[in-house]
C-alpha cells in the first residue's frame, strides 16, 4: 500500500525501518521539528527523522500536523494508509477521517494507555505486556484493536531491553496490518473500558528513590527508568547519585541507611534492600559499585 508514516521516538524509528522493508515502505515520513536537547542544548533531529533520512525517504518535519501546509504535502503523495507511532502531536480532522490511519501502541491495550505505557508496566511489576495495532481515534489510544501480541517481560528487562523487544513487534504487527488492509479483511474489535489504565508521563519526582518503599519497587522504578531518563538518590548534600541498575536483595540494612560491604552498595528499604550494582555520581559517568566505592567517599543520605 501508498503509506504515509507519522513518528517521532526511538521507538518509532525501529518501527519505521521495519515498514521500510516491506511491501508498504513509505513515501512520506512526518516528525516534528528539530530542537534542542541535552546539557549542551545541541539541536538534534527526532530518531524517526533521522531513519528516515537514512532510508532515503523524503521527510516533513512539521511543528502541528493538522496544519494545512502539512495536508497538503501528505495529499501529494497520494496515500491509501497513514500509520502512526510514537509521534507525540494530537491528529484532528479533517485527518483522522481522510485515510485509513493504524497506530502502534506499546502495551496490552486497554491497560496502559497514554504517554509512558513501557514504563508504567514495568513499575507496576507486569509479568506480561505486548503491542497493539489499532485505529486512530479522537480520544486517547481509545481507538479499536485490530491486532495484538503479548510477550512476557523478563525480570531483568529494563525499557532499553523491554522498548527494543516492543518496537520489533509492533513493526512485525504493523506489517501484517497494512497486508490486511490491503486486501479488505483487516477487522477491528472495541476495546474492554472496564480494563482501562492510564499511563502517566513520568514526573520529575518519581525518578527520587525513596527507600521508604520496598526494595522491590524500586528495583523496578530503577528499571522502568534506565537508561533514558535515570532514577537517583539524593545525598544530604543535595547531590544526586544516579542508580542505573539494582536489585533487591534479602538483607537486614536500616531503612534510609547506605552501606558498603565487600565491594557492593546496599540500601535499606522500608521492606529489603537495595543492591546497588551500577551507580552514576553527579557529572560523571556510569559505573560498577565497586569501581564508585574505590575513588569516592560512601555518600550520606
Amino acid at each position: 500500500m501508498r503509506t504515509v508514516y507519522l513518528g517521532t521516538s526511538e521507538f518509532a524509528g525501529v518501527v519505521l525501518r521495519r515498514l521500510a522493508e516491506s511491501p508498504h515502505r513509505p513515501l512520506l515520513v512526518v516528525t516534528p521539528p528539530d530542537r534542542p536537547k541535552g546539557r549542551g542544548r545541541r539541536t538534534q533531529s527526532p530518531p524517526a527523522a533521522e531513519a528516515a533520512r537514512e532510508l532515503g525517504i523524503e521527510l516533513l518535519q512539521a511543528a502541528d500536523v493538522n496544519e494545512e501546509a502539512a495536508l497538503e504535502r501528505i495529499r501529494a503523495v497520494r496515500p491509501q494508509a497513514l500509520a502512526v507511532c510514537a509521534f507525540g502531536q494530537i491528529v484532528r480532522e479533517p485527518l483522522l477521517s481522510e485515510w485509513p490511519m493504524l497506530n502502534v501502541h506499546p502495551s496490552l491495550l486497554p491497560r496502559w494507555r497514554g504517554a509512558a505505557p513501557i514504563e508504567r508496566t514495568i513499575m507496576a511489576g507486569d509479568e506480561r505486556t505486548g503491542a497493539c495495532v489499532m485505529q486512530v481515534t479522537e480520544g486517547l489510544d481509545s481507538g479499536p484493536v485490530a491486532l495484538r501480541e503479548e510477550t512476557p517481560v523478563g525480570a531483568e528487562e529494563d525499557f532499553e531491553a523491554l522498548s527494543a523487544k516492543l518496537a520489533a513487534l509492533g513493526g512485525d504487527l504493523l506489517v501484517g496490518a497494512l497486508d490486511l488492509l490491503a486486501e479488505g479483511a483487516l477487522d477491528f474489535a472495541e476495546q474492554d473500558e472496564q480494563g482501562v489504565t492510564y499511563a502517566e508521563k513520568v514526573g520529575a519526582e518519581e525518578r527520587r528513590l525513596d527507600p521508604s518503599r520496598s526494595a522491590a519497587e524500586l528495583a523496578r522504578v530503577v528499571r522502568a527508568l534506565t537508561p533514558h531518563v535515570g532514577a537517583y538518590l539524593e545525598t544530604s548534600g543535595g547531590e544526586r547519585l544516579g542508580v542505573r541498575r539494582a536489585r533487591s536483595v534479602d538483607v537486614s540494612v536500616k531503612a534510609g541507611e547506605l552501606r558498603a560491604e565487600w565491594g557492593a552498595l546496599l540500601l535499606g528499604c522500608g521492606q529489603g534492600a537495595l543492591r546497588l550494582e551500577v551507580v552514576q555520581p553527579a557529572g560523571g559517568r556510569p559505573m560498577a559499585a565497586d569501581a564508585f566505592l574505590r575513588g569516592h567517599p560512601l555518600p550520606k543520605l
